[in-house]
Order: C-alpha cells, then sequence, then structure tokens
C-alpha cells in the first residue's frame, strides 16, 4: 500500500511512519521506497523466526505429549483385570498405545494450536479490513455461516466412520501380532498363504473406509474452496466499485485483497484441520475409552502393610465365576500351615490355574474369603502380598534382555554373587558359564535362544532369588525330557524348603514330596488327602481345612 500510494502515487506516507522516522526518509519518494523494502526483508526474517521457534516448540510439546499419554496408558493396562485382555487380546491395548495416543498430539498441537491461530488471525485481518471499509469487511464474512455449517455436518458423519476405520486396522494388527507369536505353527502345517489371505482382507477393509473417507474430505475441500471463492469474487466487485467511485485509494483495494486473501485462509486452514481432526479425535476416544475401563482387583483405603509373612494360607467357602454363567470354583475350604507342600491335581478345566490365581490375588473371589496368616487377603497391600508369593509357571516366561536381568527380575538391586548362588540353586549356573556370554547372554523374544529346560531353570533361579515364604508351582516338568526333569525336581525339593507351596502337576515324581493333596472337580473339592508314595494309596491327610 506504502509503496502504490505514497511512492508510485501522490498520497503522503502513513502517519505512524513520520512518526517514527525523520522526513529525509518520508518525504522523498526514493528514500521511502528504501524504507519499505527494509520493512519487507525485516518482516520476512521475523516470520521465518517466528516458523522455527514455533516448529521446535511444536515438536517438543507434541512429543512430550505423546510420551506422557502413551506412559499413561501403558501403566493402566497393565492393571486392568485379566478378565479385560482375556476378552480383548493384547493386540487392541497395543494400537491403542503406539497409535491412538498419537491423537493427543495431533488434536493439541497439530490442530488445535493452528485453530485458535487461524480465529486470532481472522478476528484480526476483519478488525483491520472494517478500518479501511466496513461494507467490504460485511461482504467479506457473509459467507463464513456457510463455513461453519458445512463443518458441523461433515464432523457429524465421519467421526463414526474414523472409528470403524481405526477398528479395522487394530484388526488387521492383531493378525499379525498373532501370526508371528505362533510362527512355528503356522510354518508347521504350511498356512503362510492362508495367513497373508487373512491378512490382506482384514487390511482391505480398512483401505477401503480410508479411502471413502478421503474421498468425502476432499468433498468437504471443495466446499470450502467454492464458498472462499465466491466470497473473494464478490469482495473484488464491491472494491473495484468504491475504488471508482473514490471511497478507496488504489493502495488500499490492494490492501483489503490481500487481506482477505489472508482472513479466507485462515477460515480454509480451520476448515481443513476440523476434518483431518476427526481422525484424531476418533483415536483420542479410542484412547480414553482405555483410560475409563476399570482396573482389576483394587487395593482397599487403608490396606494393612506386610513384611514377610510366615506362610499360612487359608480358603474359607471360596467361590469364583469369570462371568455370571460360569462358575470355576464352588464353596472351596482347605487350610495350608506354613511350610507345606500342596498338590493340586484335576482335569483340564477343573479350575487349578484360577485357585492359584485367586492367592495371588489376580482376581478376587466372588464368595467366601482367602486368608494370609489370618489376614484376608483384600486388608493387605497388592505389592506387599505379591511379594510374598514365588511362581514358576508351565511355559516359563522370559524377557529379551540378558540372562542375569531375567534372574534379577523379582530383585533388580541384586548383587552378581547372588544372582549366581540363584543359578546355582536352580542347576542353571553350568549351561550358563558354558555360554560365550555367560549371563550377559541375551535370551532372545520369550526365551527363543534357549531350550525349554534352561528357559525353566532359570525361572527356577529367579523364584530362589525372590526368596518368597509362598511358591507356586504350575506344572514346572511338563515339557522337559527325563534328565531335565530329575534336575528341576532336585531344584524344586530344594527351593520348598520352608516354604509353603502349591503344586500343579500329574507325574509322581513331582507330587511326590507333598503333604496334601487337593483334587478338583468341576470346581468343587473332590478329596483332600495325602499324595501316592512308594506304591500306598493315599491317606486322609492330617493337615487340612
Amino acid at each position: 500500500k506504502i509503496a502504490v500510494d505514497s511512492v508510485l502515487g501522490p498520497h503522503p506516507a502513513p502517519g505512524v511512519l513520520r512518526a517514527l522516522l525523520p522526513d529525509a526518509l518520508t518525504g522523498s519518494p526514493t528514500a521511502l521506497l528504501v524504507v519499505v523494502a527494509a520493512m519487507v526483508v525485516v518482516i520476512a526474517a521475523l516470520q521465518q523466526a517466528l516458523r522455527l521457534v514455533t516448529a521446535v516448540l511444536q515438536a517438543f510439546t507434541g512429543e512430550r505429549l505423546s510420551l506422557e499419554f502413551r506412559a499413561k496408558l501403558f501403566d493402566h493396562v497393565q492393571r486392568l483385570s485379566f478378565a479385560y485382555h482375556d476378552v480383548r487380546g493384547s493386540s487392541d491395548a497395543v494400537y491403542r498405545i503406539q497409535y491412538d495416543a498419537l491423537a493427543i498430539q495431533k488434536v493439541a498441537v497439530d490442530a488445535l494450536a493452528p485453530l485458535v491461530t487461524s480465529v486470532c488471525t481472522v478476528v484480526g485481518m476483519l478488525v483491520v479490513t472494517a478500518t479501511i471499509d466496513w461494507q467490504l469487511a460485511l461482504v467479506a464474512v457473509a459467507l463464513a455461516p456457510v463455513i461453519v455449517v458445512a463443518s458441523w455436518r461433515y464432523r457429524a458423519t465421519v467421526r463414526p466412520q474414523w472409528r470403524e476405520a481405526k477398528q479395522l486396522e487394530a484388526s488387521a494388527l492383531a493378525v499379525v501380532q498373532e501370526v508371528l507369536t505362533a510362527l512355528r505353527v503356522v510354518r508347521a502345517f504350511g498356512q503362510e498363504e492362508r495367513e497373508q489371505r487373512r491378512f490382506r482382507h482384514r487390511s482391505a477393509e480398512g483401505m477401503r473406509r480410508r479411502v471413502r473417507l478421503t474421498l468425502m474430505q476432499g468433498g468437504f475441500g471443495l466446499v470450502v474452496g467454492v464458498t472462499t471463492a465466491l466470497g473473494t469474487a464478490a469482495v473484488l466487485w464491491v472494491g473495484v466499485d468504491h475504488a471508482r467511485a473514490g471511497a478507496l485509494t488504489l493502495g488500499e483495494l490492494l490492501l483489503v485483497m490481500t487481506y482477505l486473501a489472508q482472513l479466507y485462509e485462515p477460515l480454509e486452514t480451520a476448515s481443513h484441520k476440523t476434518a483431518s481432526l476427526q481422525g484424531a479425535l476418533a483415536n483420542a476416544e479410542r484412547a480414553f475409552e482405555l483410560l475409563d475401563e476399570r482396573g482389576g482387583v483394587r487395593e482397599r483405603p487403608g490396606a494393612r502393610p506386610l513384611r514377610r509373612g510366615r506362610g499360612a494360607v487359608r480358603f474359607d467357602h471360596v467361590s469364583f465365576a469369570y462371568d455370571e454363567r460360569h462358575m470355576v470354583l464352588r464353596d472351596v475350604s482347605f487350610a495350608a500351615p506354613p511350610g507345606s507342600r500342596v498338590a493340586i491335581a484335576g482335569r483340564t478345566g477343573a479350575g487349578k490355574t484360577t485357585l492359584v490365581s485367586l492367592l495371588m490375588r489376580f482376581y478376587d473371589p466372588t464368595a467366601g474369603r482367602i486368608e494370609l496368616d489370618g489376614v484376608d487377603l483384600r486388608d493387605l497391600r497388592l505389592a506387599d502380598l505379591r511379594r510374598q508369593i514365588a511362581i514358576v509357571l508351565q511355559e516359563p516366561v522370559l524377557f529379551s534382555t540378558s540372562i542375569a536381568e531375567n534372574i534379577a527380575y523379582a530383585r533388580p538391586e541384586a548383587t552378581a554373587a547372588e544372582i549366581v548362588l540363584a543359578a546355582r540353586q536352580a542347576r542353571a549356573h553350568e549351561f550358563i558359564a558354558a555360554l560365550p556370554d555367560g549371563y550377559d547372554t541375551a535370551v532372545g523374544e520369550r526365551g527363543v535362544r534357549l531350550s525349554g529346560g534352561e528357559r525353566q531353570r532359570i525361572s527356577l533361579a529367579r523364584a530362589f532369588l525372590k526368596d518368597a515364604p509362598i511358591l507356586v508351582l504350575d506344572e514346572p516338568t511338563s515339557s522337559v525330557d527325563v534328565g531335565t526333569e530329575a534336575l528341576i525336581v532336585d531344584a524344586v525339593e530344594r527351593l520348598s524348603r520352608r516354604r509353603t507351596t502349591f503344586v500343579i502337576a500329574h507325574r509322581a515324581a513331582t507330587l511326590a514330596g507333598c503333604d496334601m493333596q487337593l483334587r478338583l472337580d468341576q470346581g468343587r473339592i473332590a478329596e483332600i488327602g495325602r499324595p501316592e508314595r512308594n506304591g500306598r494309596p493315599p491317606r486322609e491327610a492330617v493337615i487340612g481345612a
């Protein structure tokens, strides 16, 4: 405007410039042109500096928000009930943590900040345009309600479809995770092509939904673009008419048209952000749904601390159901004194694993109570309760770290000497020492680089190192050869000394050292007795309920 009206034209320089600069710069067209050129350079430099600062702040804020939100989701997922994970599977939670959590960054930084900026820009441009020609400003905003209504209707239509698209993506990810977890089975049965077709089918459904959403977004952009073009044409028509009538100078008309472009640009930006925001909001809804899920068992306010228990366990008329239609345990009662060994036998589905899960308070009983040293488990602090129990599973679980870190999982602060001692007690030191990297050997995902017997002995070493007063053994020798079984049985024998031990097993070698045997049948205790020894039938147990 200054260049057109005051350098090329006869109009004086704006009053602000005359007040700030000496007359030598504002009175000469050539000097004024130099000032205008310098202003262009300075403004451009300031804009680039602003963009740099904005980019850095957006990157830091967005990444920090995503990190904190993901960490919050991960922490919550670890505390959800096992029933939730049994129904949903792990892939759904993985997708929500890895992908849905990014929505917090898109909403807060990539969409919300530009929307706020656009609103401020629109207001500022309207004020400036209105001071120059209020009629032009009125014409410029006349079509804004059309954009607002279109945005509202688009949002209401697209959001549910984005949610469905995210669910389809999560289902495709579930196929990948399931196949990679069971890759040996897939290859053994030659089902690679079948799984490939299954993955492509689920992915194709998500692809078609996203293409449809892109088409809808493009149609919405077309409506916004045509609307702003109509507004620009109307302002140009009225502005030229005002310039002809002398109500506007040529520079003011150019200024209004430039501001108009900057007015409609934020409107288009806000509209496009509203469109792209729908996918992010669908992600955010899924992520917050995960946070809204109730956790598993909850610690009571004022729960009692427990340093180290004696190990006296009592089930008092305990019943449990995963849902109202399927009762797993019915009126189970027994008592195990400190240091006793309890064998739990029964057919598959009789409730053996559920019984020890209740002991570790993975679930709470539907009826009855479970006591440790005479105190209801629900009255104890969860962390303290679980410190009292060491567990060795039928399928040992190792993490993709070193052998030493796996052994020290329950006690990360353990010294190297304590780790080696635990490995010796578990009869694992010999094979660990023979490895090229010894205790620093990486075991791979789920311990795939070790044999089943080696993984089981590392799991036993972990239990030795934890040194808990209660021990749970879930079929510890079911998947090893006879020679390894002898090593594990010997380690189990030493591990269970002076500890209250619950053994889920069928092999006589594992049951031989037990003091009491509970035989479960359809969720009830069918018999309490002593395990068979040296061919003699079991007799009534002295210890028991």
